[in-house]
């Protein structure tokens, strides 16, 4: 998906979507701006702030150190600076910048919260906010350094910092110091006041933002899995008799009707399967046989993610809570990430398995033992290896994976004298989950290269209709092998092809809409 014109994304706290959120994965230029119905509730909750300040009331967070120096009250006078302290103690993030895509839906996510009038901030702040954002501030804001407790202190520590024009910045595509970003972008550096510098750290926005992409990214990866395993199929000339909807409805499971349904709509009008309709193979192996079941179980794993991911968008991680309704200022725990921690760690084990079978796929196609083939897809084996190392790679992937799929979410490290005594660790699972990504990409498009290079040797029939898509999108951007040559070119153009959403598309426009 190639970026669209700016368009304007109105927030108001309460309905804010991933289809929403989506342009910003693909890069495009949006605008936001805040509902007015928002108004009243920003102010009621800034003016009890105000009120509790005046009174010298001790309340946590308002008029107090934090964490375990909850205790410690702190002078009227220096409230403002005690913001700008916080801010600037908790900039300790360490490692490479997150991806700028995240940081945008992350400040995105995190002015979200704040308009659902219980975080105590000024309207003041909320325009900043949206402002900042329009004039294409980003905050550079490295990757490691969140345990999850407190919400995502570190890393939106970094975000907020850039905009009081401590740290880095980048505008216009360009990396630099954060106060001449805020000078480039016309902006005056933040100034906050009593609550705010708490109200725009305690979140799990960082972890909610790479959430955003991930499934966005799996829910394109699985479709391109059944796309490629169709091809995969037609190529060693397996049956298409264990994707009939009566095998799905009796096993009573959606995302093995879905799976099921993508690829007999890929196979559809295949001269290849009517070509061996007759043969006298009895079973086809587990990783073509099976594809309904296994892709199935990923779907209805991405379906448990999205629908928690969905409820997380518009929710408040904000702490201590001003409440106008009840007059009330609530020390609870809801910048806890917990229930977003299990979800990545669920997604990124359950998106692994399209690497598993996809590479047995591989196996299947480059075994001449196996596939009926020539040895390792190449026109002339022996004196050319063809695409042999390739399995190699997905081999290595694929094991990888089994390392990053360790769950982040089951671990705790207690933090800030033991106040803090049980954390998420949500960052470690996103970041997990982001690198299980990039390797499940490059899997598939590994089969990708050798269901199309496999297709070669049939191209007297024609295949079914979303698996001819699939090949021609192969063959817009690798030539068919004839000979050995560097081969890295290939499968980064293969894995290019389906993370772009370029595959699906071009199959989609084939046999229509694939479910994910």
């Amino acid at each position: 998906m190639t970026p669209d014109a700016q368009t304007l994304l109105r927030l108001d706290g309460s309905s804010l979507s991933l289809e929403a959120l989506e342009p910003l994965v693909h890069g495009a230029d949006l605008r936001i701006e805040v509902d007015p119905s928002c108004h009243e509730g920003i102010l009621a909750s800034r003016a009890m702030v105000d009120a509790h300040v005046a009174a010298g009331d001790v309340v946590y967070g308002l008029t107090t150190g934090f964490g375990r120096l909850k205790n410690v009250a702190v002078a009227a006078e220096d409230l403002a600076e005690l913001q700008r302290n916080l801010i600037l103690s908790h900039c300790v993030g360490v490692g490479d910048p997150m991806p700028i895509r995240e940081v945008r839906i992350a400040q995105v996510l995190r002015l979200n919260s704040l308009l659902r009038g219980v975080s105590g901030v000024r309207l003041e702040l909320v325009d900043y906010l949206a402002e900042v954002f329009n004039a294409g501030f980003v905050p550079v804001v490295p990757q490691q350094g969140s345990v999850g407790a407190s919400g995502d202190l570190a890393p939106l520590s970094h975000m907020a910092g850039a905009m009081m024009g401590s740290g880095e910045a980048w505008v216009g595509g360009r990396r630099m110091d954060a106060a001449d970003a805020l000078e480039q972008a016309g902006l005056a550096p933040l100034t906050l006041e009593a609550k705010e510098g708490l109200a725009l750290i305690n979140g799990t926005e960082i972890m909610k933002a790479s959430a955003v992409v991930s499934v966005l990214r799996a829910s394109n990866v699985s479709r391109a899995a059944d796309a490629i395993a169709s091809l995969s199929i037609e190529a060693l000339k397996g049956s298409d008799r264990p994707f009939q909807d009566l095998l799905a409805q009796l096993k009573n499971n959606e995302g093995q009707r879905r799976t099921a349904s993508n690829v007999r709509a890929c196979l559809g009008d295949s001269e290849v399967l009517a070509s061996h309709a007759d043969c006298d193979r009895v079973q086809d192996p587990y990783s073509l046989r099976c594809v309904p079941q296994i892709h199935g179980a990923v779907k209805t794993a991405l379906a448990h993610v999205t629908e928690v991911l969905r409820a997380e968008l518009n929710a408040v991680t904000d702490n201590p809570l001003v409440v106008p309704e009840t007059g009330e200022v609530f020390s609870a725990g809801l910048f806890h990430g917990q229930p977003l921690s299990m979800i990545l760690d669920y997604l990124g084990l359950s998106v692994c398995t399209l690497a598993n079978v996809s590479e047995r796929r591989v196996e299947q196609l480059v075994n001449p033992d196996l596939s009926g083939l020539p040895a390792f897809l190449s026109p002339d084996p022996g004196l050319h290896s063809g695409l042999m190392i390739a399995q190699y790679a997905a081999a290595a992937l694929a094991s990888e994976n089994k390392v990053y799929a360790h769950p982040a979410s089951v671990d705790t490290v207690p933090t800030s004298a033991n106040q803090e005594d049980h954390v998420s660790m949500g960052v470690t699972a996103a970041r997990k989950c982001r690198t299980i990504l990039d390797n499940v990409e490059a899997v598939l498009g590994i089969e990708l290269v050798c269901g199309a290079q496999a297709r070669e040797f049939s191209l007297e029939h024609r295949a079914g209709l979303g698996a001819q898509a699939a090949y021609l999108a192969a063959r817009a951007v690798i030539e068919p092998l004839e000979g050995d040559r560097y081969l890295e070119p290939d499968l980064r153009a293969a894995r290019e092809c389906i993370a772009s959403g370029a595959l699906v598309e071009a199959v989609e426009a084939a046999v229509g809409p694939l479910l994910s």
